[in-house]
């Protein structure tokens, strides 16, 4: 009799599963649901107002969705604390940055580093140095001071230094020169190359899916699109359907 073999699948990064969420009577993610690949970059697309921040909210607990599961490889999150869902493995590169501006470069990166660590590969200040030698520069700066470019690159490190599982990028690009954004680029592709599961929220359709795996459109809070970032580009009517205030740069 032959013998059978049990094929154990690993569990998503990250999954979403019918998710609700609603600002006071406001019904605002209609039933998403999508899944991001351990390793894998999952451009998360949209007109503003489609719901994009609403639903990187809801990931990271800021606002606790109605109905609808949330799992981080395989254990579910929805409905438990900011802070334990970063304790979990999940960090945020907020829209804005938000840095503290009256600490030094290094004092940002140190405040933000977890003890216990989620990953294989914990991250440390030498490492964030190593991969942005420019924050090494600035190590004593007071980071109110530095440019844009270098505040998204201590935002990046700052988020790195909790040893994410999952990292949710939200507009890394927002508000930075052609030549910056495309360090921005390069950072993500090193990341992934390195194993980092990511989320990127980003209004530059170019850069989302030359650094994407998958992606996803959000239209008035309801998933229009899901699947593999190399179909977007060349998708015209679905461009113009859901992401017509969209420009590649």
């Amino acid at each position: 009799m032959r013998e059978r073999v049990r094929c154990i699948l690993a569990p998503d990064a990250l999954s979403l599963t019918n998710v609700h969420s609603y600002y006071g009577d406001s019904h605002i993610l209609h039933g998403v649901s999508f899944s991001l690949a351990p390793g894998g970059v999952l451009a998360l697309l949209g007109r503003n107002g489609a719901g994009k921040t609403t639903c990187i909210s809801t990931i990271i607990g800021f606002l606790k969705p109605r109905d609808g599961e949330i799992r981080l490889f395989g254990e579910p999150i929805q409905g438990l604390s900011p802070e334990r869902i970063s304790h979990l493995g999940i960090g945020l590169v907020p829209q804005g940055r938000r840095i503290f501006p009256s600490l030094t470069v290094r004092e940002n990166l140190v405040v933000a580093q977890q003890r216990g660590s989620t990953t294989d590969r914990p991250w440390n200040v030498e490492r964030i140095y190593t991969m942005f030698p420019r924050l090494r520069e600035r190590h004593a700066q007071i980071a109110g001071t530095l440019s844009g470019g270098e505040l998204q690159m201590l935002a990046i490190g700052r988020a790195l230094m909790g040893n994410p599982r999952v990292l949710l990028l939200d507009e890394p690009s927002e508000g930075l020169a052609p030549l910056i954004v495309a360090e921005v680029g390069r950072t993500i592709r090193r990341l992934k190359e390195e194993g980092q599961s990511i989320v990127l929220v980003e209004q530059n359709l170019q850069l989302a899916l030359d650094v994407a795996d998958q992606a996803v459109i959000l239209n008035t809070g309801r998933c229009a699109f899901a699947g593999p970032a190399a179909g977007v580009l060349t998708n015209e009517d679905l461009i113009a359907q859901n992401l017509g205030v969209f420009h590649a740069q």
